[in-house]
């Protein structure tokens, strides 16, 4: 910034003021690798006497390593009673598709029994955790409202609390974490793909989530658990992260990662975004056409195998580009919802499952009411600062 040598201090403030707003929405996302950071399943030091001699569960998937090895498997290295593993959505090695049935079933390398966490047994049974003194958690969050992890911690946090069991939360950086936005969920539209009044975009890691789950007496009949969360070394909040491992099949990159929380509405409408491509999660389109725009067919492959459109051209938008990750808004994009609502141009775009995803029964009308990005957006600021005065009592890292 250049030194004004003016000596009207009301101007050099203001000149200030500008410089600031400036460089806040104009400067470029800084996207970091992963290993600047040390995630708390590398301080083996710090959690290592909260398991010894206990016997350990540990809620984890493909995500869930210390360096290459899994932390199942470096935890029996260093002989630690670790007699079951919870798996998630996508299952503990990661391969199921959304949506899909993940079994009971025995680890082949560890011999481990592997208790699915999604479908209908998606808390914890006293049963289950009969044998268990306490629980380790470990997956990489994206900081998504409806990614379904934050809710399977959150059951799991609650049967360990109605069992006086502990819980860890081995904590990861959010690579969708340098923002919060988009509208708060209704009590009416509570469940798995949102179990709190949060927004689509939280701005929290996954253990200050806990942290503020727990606290704020937000698991059935505010009950609390016996929560330590190990937090990260280096984490820089204003920055996403290049993630070394895919969080979730059709999330493969940090640009698939970093347009999710726009995406993901359109799991609840007729358009394809982009699974059984190269690209999920990047490209978006429906069966309708439309002169000039990106078009690509679904095919089915190891990822998918049956995927929406299967085999039929769609036509739509690419947004694989990099423009977007040097230039990420801090917000969730509409525009591209309301393009292809008006590109199909049909009652039924929307479906049942959208306001799930949105968290309320208001988005949906406002779109199909051609209402503008500015109007809707400004319909979420009360909920939305109302909400920042809640989560900024968890932060355990600096924040923006």
């Amino acid at each position: 910034m250049p030194i004004l040598k003016s000596k009207n201090t009301k101007m050099i403030a203001l000149y200030v003021l500008i410089t600031l707003i400036f460089y806040k929405y104009n400067a470029q996302t800084c996207i970091l690798n992963y290993s600047t950071v040390t995630c708390g399943a590398q301080q083996i030091e710090n959690y290592l006497p909260l398991l010894k001699n206990k016997k350990v569960a540990v809620l984890t998937n493909i995500s869930g390593v210390v360096g290459n090895t899994t932390l199942v498997d470096t935890l029996l290295t260093l002989r630690i009673n670790v007699v079951k593993v919870f798996g998630p959505e996508h299952g503990f090695r990661g391969k199921t598709e959304a949506g899909d049935k993940v079994a009971n079933t025995i680890d082949t390398k560890t011999g481990l029994p592997i208790i699915s966490l999604y479908g209908k047994n998606k808390k914890p049974t006293p049963e289950q955790l009969n044998n268990v003194d306490v629980v380790v958690f470990d997956i990489q969050d994206v900081g998504v409202r409806f990614y379904t992890y934050i809710s399977t911690m959150c059951y799991a946090m609650e049967a360990c609390a109605e069992l006086n069991k502990e819980f860890i939360v081995l904590d990861r950086p959010n690579p969708n974490g340098f923002y919060v936005d988009g509208p708060l969920l209704q009590n009416k539209y509570k469940g798995f793909l949102g179990l709190h009044n949060v927004p689509i975009v939280y701005g929290l890691t996954i253990g200050e989530y806990a942290n503020m789950a727990n606290n704020e007496g937000w698991l059935k009949n505010k009950i609390k658990c016996k929560l330590t969360v190990i937090p990260l070394i280096n984490y820089k909040r204003n920055c996403s992260y290049e993630l070394p491992i895919a969080p979730s099949p059709n999330l493969p990159n940090i640009q698939s990662i970093l347009l999710y929380p726009s995406l993901g509405l359109f799991e609840g409408t007729k358009t394809s975004i982009g699974r059984g491509t190269k690209l999920p999660f990047q490209i978006v389109g429906v069966t309708k056409f439309v002169a000039n725009s990106y078009t690509f067919i679904p095919l089915a492959n190891k990822l998918t195998n049956n995927p929406k459109y299967n085999g039929i051209t769609c036509y739509g938008l690419n947004l694989s580009n990099d423009v977007y990750l040097k230039n990420h808004p801090k917000t969730i994009e509409l525009k591209w919802l309301i393009q292809m609502a008006k590109y199909d141009n049909s009652k039924d775009f929307f479906d049942k499952n959208f306001n799930y995803h949105s968290g309320n029964d208001t988005l949906q009308k406002q779109i199909s009411l051609n209402q503008s990005e500015t109007k809707i957006r400004k319909s979420w600021e009360k909920d939305l600062n109302n909400y920042k005065k809640i989560r900024v009592k968890y932060l355990l890292y600096p924040d923006f």
